[in-house]
């Protein structure tokens, strides 16, 4: 995708993006959306199918794999939630968005928080090490299950022996304090832990909290954690969650059981019967390469926006 400053010169912003009402306070903190797609990206690698052919044919039509930055302006600070494959191009366009004082050395980032071990959320962590940034010392942060694997498992285990990243714990419900009025606690929730735990993130700000949650099993089975929709809608003013499939007729040939997420069908259907005000604070993302919401001007486009719920779009920016 060519890298450029979302909304410049030049650059109108992609269609869904909100350029008024999704921009933050000038100088307070703020979430940075930098990534919308599945942890494989749009396209995907070797798809030859009519759903990645028009963002073959069309760079303007890629999306990033799911990533949410996290900034605060006044403490001059940066962090990241999850490092994608994509962390190259991501940590430009963080860059041209909220440069980083010129002494700081890159990535130029006060921590990553990781949701769990799976390709799209972690991969880019290995962009730190010496064949890459050769970066010094940057904090990440990570659950029991998935710190454990990070210093067990190589590549991963070569990037702390280098002194490129500092493992640091987190537990759930606990939160870490990132700077004056913002906090980040870590949130547990049913999601293929073959290898590691899977997290959502709970945002603090000053005036504002988020929910990033861009992967989990399904509601039902969330249901069985003690969390619903509605509830963890109605403690946050924002929430970006799994959207990964539309419905379940993406895959063919293919069990959906073993790359289980909720449909966006099910996700609608679970806040039909919210106020338009709860409705509103929910947008989409983490989007499969398959899933017809990546399609401007589609039929899903549509069924979410008459129910009244948004999709994320990279370079969205929410005030916190």
């Amino acid at each position: 995708m060519p890298v450029s400053e979302p909304f410049g010169p030049g650059r109108r912003p992609r269609p869904g993006v909100q350029t008024k009402d999704a921009q933050p306070s000038v100088d307070g903190p703020y979430a940075f959306v930098l990534g919308i797609a599945q942890d494989a990206g749009y396209p995907q690698a070797g798809c030859r199918g009519s759903c990645c052919a028009p963002a073959w044919a069309d760079a303007s039509r890629r999306r990033h794999a799911a990533c949410l930055a996290l900034v605060d302006p006044v403490a001059g600070r940066r962090w990241l939630i999850d490092a994608t494959p994509d962390l190259r191009e991501q940590l430009r366009l963080l860059d041209l968005a909220r440069p980083p004082a010129a002494e700081r050395p890159a990535p130029a980032l006060d921590g990553i928080f990781l949701t769990h071990g799976h390709l799209g959320h972690v991969l880019g962590l290995l962009q730190l090490g010496k064949e890459a940034m050769g970066a010094r010392a940057v904090p990440v942060y990570a659950m029991p299950r998935l710190l454990a694997f990070l210093r067990r498992q190589e590549p991963w285990a070569a990037l702390e022996r280098g002194g490129h990243v500092l493992l640091r714990p987190l537990a759930a419900h606990e939160p870490v304090r990132l700077s004056d009025g913002l906090t980040l606690e870590p949130i547990l929730v049913p999601h293929r832990d073959e290898l590691t735990e899977t997290v959502a993130f709970r945002i603090g700000g000053p005036n504002h909290r988020l929910l990033y949650l861009p992967d989990i099993d399904g509601w039902s089975q969330a249901a069985g954690m003690g969390l619903t929709l509605p509830d963890l809608l109605a403690a946050v003013d924002r929430a970006y969650v799994d959207a990964t499939f539309f419905d379940g007729s993406e895959l063919p040939g293919r069990d959906m059981r073993q790359v289980p997420h909720p449909t966006v069908v099910d996700t609608l259907a679970r806040v039909v019967t919210l106020p338009p005000a709860e409705r509103v604070k929910l947008r989409l993302l983490h989007l499969n390469h398959t899933n017809p919401l990546l399609h401007p001007g589609s039929s899903q486009r549509a069924v979410v926006a008459a129910a009244g719920v948004g999709l994320a779009e990279e370079g969205e920016r929410w005030g916190l």
